[in-house]
């Protein structure tokens, strides 16, 4: 690594590298309830709205005690819309509270709870895709922060990530920016080079720290 890039690196660490998951109050781990709420986190990142709108909303329905699939799916569709506009997710409210219940069905049915059998099952990018507003974008959120617990998927640095690095400098391959930090915190690296992408003014920020 030049000494550029390590202090590049160092910097957007410092300043931008908390995950989206710890933003939302979730301590990731590779147990049913962390990666429930990561999917359905990824599900609110995924649609065109801010993230800290999503993430103020992950954690409204949290708080709603909506932390894993049966909680969620036992909920009435009128308290999900309640969390979700209490978090800032109006315009869209309606309809994500049916797919999230749809998620949570098909979650509870098929992998009773527990997405570590969707990883022992198959291929998690494509398994991933059934859930009802889960597309190429959730998937790629999903991953990019559960590469420190699953990892045979890291380095999940995808085309997000990639602009990040290519706005300051970094190498433009997952695999080369996979070298630039320990493997623990490839999530924190993913999260950091997305928010720059999304924000000129902190990939600035960073660049002047270094």
């Amino acid at each position: 690594m030049s000494r550029k890039s390590e202090a590049i690196v160092r910097a957007l660490l410092e300043q931008q590298g908390k995950t989206y998951a710890a933003e939302a109050g979730i301590r990731l781990r590779n147990t049913p309830g962390p990666l429930y709420q990561l999917l359905v986190l990824s599900h609110l990142l995924s649609a065109r709205i801010k993230a800290d709108i999503a993430v103020a909303t992950a954690r409204a329905l949290f708080d709603a005690g909506m932390r894993d699939a049966r909680r969620l799916g036992a909920a009435t569709w009128q308290e999900r819309v309640d969390a979700l506009g209490k978090g800032g997710y109006r315009r869209y409210d309606e309809r994500t509270a049916t797919q999230l219940g749809e998620v949570a069905e098909l979650v509870t049915r098929e992998y009773k709870g527990d997405l570590r059998r969707l990883r022992e099952a198959g291929d998690p990018k494509k398994l991933l895709r059934e859930f009802s507003g889960i597309g190429p974008s959730g998937v790629d959120i999903f991953l990019r922060e559960a590469q420190g617990v699953w990892p045979e998927f890291a380095p999940y640095l995808d085309g997000k990530a990639l602009d990040g690095a290519q706005r300051l400098g970094l190498p433009k391959t997952p695999k080369a920016l996979g070298r630039l930090v320990d493997q623990e915190d490839l999530p924190r690296l993913a999260a950091g080079l997305v928010r720059v992408a999304l924000d000129s003014r902190a990939a600035e920020r960073v660049r002047k720290a270094a």
